[in-house]
């Protein structure tokens, strides 16, 4: 009997939410690309709603971003009409839209199968805008049996129940499947258990790019009949490989190309995650650069080490806003760090503005003592002067507060959370230094005692975080505990926490809502940050 052979090219790229034509001409350019290096391919499988972007949000409610996603799906059945695209896409009928991933053959749409599991947890939201569909999609390539699924799909077993006893040989699932830590390890668990227990091989496809909070890792794969993982797409970057299997019958598909899997290390990924998502905010958003604050400390030293690497240093420039608080080891260190990045730096003090601010103020302050109200003005004056340089720039400013500040409300409103997008918002503090030792590895860019001094806001003498915070080591986990496993006051006390650490730490938690909601969005890296994984009502009285 004659072998079977069946060649899928496996497209990982970085679409663009409502950018309809620029997605069309990405599609059209990776499938020639794949043609071009590697001769005809019997399936170019591309990822879910590559044709609009994802998560397209309440885009998704306009007929004629609909109308136009579907006219793109049609010319794109046009090209290469002997090979089979399968790419996702939404689809309008009558008064319900589905999640569909299509197949085009023969200049037409042969298949449309729609997401049958629509997750409405965490970050997703697609009971808003999706009707699930029922049944599965199965099409025949060289006697090959190809099933395809969506995303969630391949997280429950429904789908992949019918794949199997509709006799698939071969199963796709197509992805938009944003990063956040353990995500990965989590993925090839899944997608192994599934391949390893119906005795099918699984090509997993994965959306790669960042939008808005969301990154998007990529890490296609492709997993064999017995759940062992035979190739890997790159991370965090786009990327296009081939995958060919062989049969007698077009049954029992053996892998040809099997490859070496690169070891996981999830610093590095973490690290490469925020650098991409700082990179497609700011350039799907045309900004030609960044500002930066430096203060000296780890939080805007990592942030401008990021931002360098994302868009080169020749569009970051940063700013040191002394004060009389703030120390020359600070103004010494901010310089250095921009001598190590080869980034734009400069000096701007605010004594004067904030003299005038005082002034202005005094009668109102009139007998009343010192107290938060002058540290928090010292942060505005520094926000008020990035802001205006931003207003005449056109650059964005980058924000510096991580996870633990932005939990407990250690920021100023107006001040510290004065910008456009915040790179290390959903970064915990002991995960800051652990990324600022990784980025040294690579080259040596901030200042070892940047990372080896106490913390400090330098807005009152002698000031160190630790005066206000418990240390981060224990901060740091009861945020992970209460905010993203949802641990009540006494199970997070039952890990071994004094109470009334627990307790004020809970309260903090709360009570700063309110500055949240206004501060900007920024990367999201944990499996549960601020803004859409956690919405709390800034108004309530519950307490623990």
């Amino acid at each position: 009997m004659a072998q079977n052979n069946i060649k899928v090219g496996i497209i990982q790229e970085n679409p663009i939410v409502g950018d309809i034509k620029g997605n069309l001409e990405l599609a059209i350019n990776a499938i020639e690309g794949l043609f071009s290096a590697h001769g005809k391919h019997d399936i170019y499988l591309f990822t879910e709603m590559f044709i609009t972007g994802y998560p397209p949000e309440d885009l998704i409610l306009r007929d004629d971003l609909l109308n136009s996603a579907y006219d793109a799906i049609k010319e794109l059945s046009l090209l290469k009409p002997e090979s089979y695209i399968v790419i996702g896409y939404p689809k309008k009928e009558g008064d319900s839209v589905y999640n569909c991933a299509g197949v085009l053959h023969d200049n037409s749409i042969i298949l449309e199968y729609r997401k049958q599991e629509l997750p409405n947890y965490e970050v997703f939201d697609e009971k808003r805008y999706f009707v699930p569909g029922t049944d599965s999609g199965i099409f025949e390539v060289n006697q090959t049996k190809v099933a395809l699924t969506v995303c969630e799909d391949i997280w429950h077993n429904k789908a992949i129940d019918q794949a199997f006893e509709g006799g698939a040989n071969l199963i796709l699932n197509i992805n938009a499947s944003p990063f956040h830590l353990q995500k990965i390890s989590e993925r090839k668990d899944l997608i192994s258990g599934h391949a390893s227990k119906y005795n099918l091989p699984i090509i997993y496809a994965n959306q790669v790019g960042g939008q808005d909070e969301l990154v998007f890792d990529g890490t296609s794969m492709v997993m064999d009949s017995q759940g062992d993982q035979v190739m890997e797409l790159s991370k965090f970057q786009a990327d296009k490989k081939t995958i060919e299997f062989f049969s007698e019958d077009g049954t029992d598909l053996k892998v040809l190309n099997k490859e070496e899997i690169p070891a996981e290390n999830e610093i590095s990924d973490v690290y490469e995650a925020l650098v991409l998502g700082a990179r497609d905010y700011i350039l799907k958003n045309n900004f030609p650069g960044v500002l930066i604050g430096s203060s000296g400390g780890i939080d805007s030293a990592l942030t401008a080490a990021i931002a360098a690497d994302a868009i080169g240093p020749e569009k970051v420039r940063t700013f040191m806003m002394p004060f009389k608080f703030t120390s020359e080891m600070s103004v010494e260190d901010a310089n250095k760090l921009a001598e190590n990045l080869g980034i734009k730096h400069a000096v701007l003090p605010i004594g004067d503005i904030y003299k005038s601010f005082c002034k202005e103020l005094e009668e109102e302050f009139k007998g009343q003592d010192p107290d938060v109200t002058e540290e928090n003005l010292q942060s505005r004056c520094r926000g008020v002067l990035l802001m205006a340089l931003s207003n005449k720039s056109g650059e964005l400013v980058l924000t510096t507060g991580n996870k633990s500040e932005t939990a407990v409300g250690y920021s100023t409103l107006y001040g510290d959370t004065a910008g456009g997008f915040g790179v290390l918002k959903d970064v915990p503090k002991i995960l800051v230094y652990q990324l600022s030792r990784y980025r040294n590895t690579v080259s040596s860019v901030i200042p070892e005692r940047i990372i080896d001094r106490p913390p400090s806001a330098e807005l009152a003498p002698d000031q160190q975080d630790s005066d206000s915070l418990p240390d981060y080591e224990v901060l740091d986990r009861i945020i992970e505990l209460y905010v993203e496993q949802d641990m009540s006051r006494k199970e997070i006390v039952s890990e071994g926490f004094e109470d009334a650490v627990v307790k004020r730490v809970i309260r903090l938690i709360d009570v700063s809502e309110y500055k949240r909601r206004q501060a900007p969005l920024g990367v999201k890296i944990t499996s549960r940050g601020f803004g859409k994984d956690r919405r709390y009502p800034i108004t309530n009285r519950y307490s623990q």
